[in-house]
């Protein structure tokens, strides 16, 4: 859950402390020197979860949920492996059209999601919800994916709740969205300001590099699912493909 704008005055805190040690041992280990960009490779290798062991996940997630869930390998400066879980929506799902396996059906879609990360670097694991929309504009069809900040759609706490049982019960440790993404105490940013004009948040050292409001936009040929663009912007600077 996203911690922003929270009113509670317990309940989510006892899980806080066992989550802010499991951060500090993490970072501690994986980045002895808490710079952004200087894993040590030798600590992090098998230390996370595996592709075979994500895929399995994500049709457990499907089961716990009742939804589709899709599994995206992360990229190649990504620290994590994705699963797509269908909260609001239909398929052939956009996260499917966007990534060239279905064709485009309507001229206007909106889907909601919760990306779940599993971290390659920790048996770690953190939750987001994501907005995914298509426009046809001619020929051409732009896919946007705008993540939020945690979850914070009510309709979809109940699979939320489901997603945080199978990943704890699979000896996997949540994160509240709201613990990673902010800035580590003491750590350095290396690279990062110069790359995303930002400070680094423990999100990226665990999980991706990009800021966790990037949104990514992509343009497709309305008779195909061929892509024909595909950009990632920082939300509220720009996001609107050429």
């Amino acid at each position: 859950m996203g911690c922003s704008g929270c009113t509670k005055t317990d309940g989510c805190e006892a899980n806080k402390g066992p989550q802010r040690t499991i951060i500090d041992s993490t970072l501690a280990t994986v980045y002895p020197t808490l710079t952004w960009g200087e894993p040590d490779d030798q600590a992090r290798f098998g230390a996370g979860l595996s592709p075979r062991e994500v895929k399995r996940l994500a049709r457990g997630l499907s089961a716990a949920t009742r939804a589709p869930a899709f599994y995206r390998a992360g990229g190649p400066e990504d620290l994590c492996d994705y699963v797509y879980v269908l909260c609001m929506g239909r398929e052939p799902a956009l996260v499917d059209v966007r990534d060239g396996l279905a064709e485009v059906e309507g001229d206007r879609i909106r889907e909601r999601y919760l990306r779940v990360h599993f971290s390659t670097v920790a048996r770690v694991a953190c939750v987001q919800e994501v907005a995914m929309e298509l426009d046809r504009a001619g020929d051409h069809c732009v896919v946007r994916e705008l993540p939020l900040p945690g979850v914070y759609d009510a309709l979809l706490l109940k699979r939320m709740r489901s997603i945080v049982d199978l990943v704890e019960a699979s000896d996997i440790e949540h994160l509240d969205f709201g613990m990673v993404d902010k800035a580590y105490p003491d750590a350095k940013p290396g690279d990062y300001v110069e790359r995303y004009g930002v400070e680094p948040t423990i999100a990226n050292f665990l999980f991706y590099p990009q800021p966790a409001r990037t949104m990514v936009t992509s343009v497709l040929s309305a008779a195909s699912p061929r892509l024909l663009v595909d950009r990632a912007d920082e939300r509220g600077q720009g996001g609107v493909a050429p």
